[in-house]
């Protein structure tokens, strides 16, 4: 699969989240050719702050792959990642990580900062606009429907 197909698995996450009430953004993490994480947004669900998209796929992974570092995956996320998130991207040692939208409001990969050109021993790769159009359109679409 290419990092195109990867982001609409994460998308259909994102559009379940959105049927679940939850801000819809959706996350896989990717080892080789194969998804050993899957996340969403679970915040509202769970009552939890921590329960971002990111946060559930690295779960996921470390379990699958039985360890805390994910040195050979690729995170695939339909949004640009929260301070929380990239921290735990960072402390994850995840080498890649692709997103859809960039988030104005909290992101921490350019949107408002960049942890990833800090000084930190692990700097992981950074693309974004994977399907951004699609990933922006899934929040904005989710968001009218809030104010109707």
């Amino acid at each position: 699969m290419d990092h195109e197909s990867y982001m609409r698995e994460a998308l259909k996450l994102a559009r379940e989240a959105a049927g679940a009430g939850e801000v819809p953004v959706g996350c896989v993490i990717v080892h080789g050719d194969t998804i050993v994480g899957r996340g969403r947004n679970r915040r509202e669900e769970k009552q939890a702050t921590v329960s971002h998209a990111e946060m559930e796929a690295i779960a996921q992974a470390n379990q699958a792959l039985g360890s805390w570092r994910l040195e050979e995956c690729r995170l695939y996320v339909t949004l640009e990642p929260c301070p929380m998130c990239a921290g735990a991207i960072l402390n994850a040692r995840i080498p890649w990580v692709y997103y859809g939208a960039r988030d104005r409001a909290m992101g921490a990969c350019g949107g408002v900062l960049n942890l990833f050109m800090e000084a930190f021993p692990h700097r992981p790769a950074l693309v974004g606009g994977i399907l951004e159009e699609e990933c922006r359109q899934v929040l904005s679409d989710f968001f009218s429907r809030l104010r109707i």
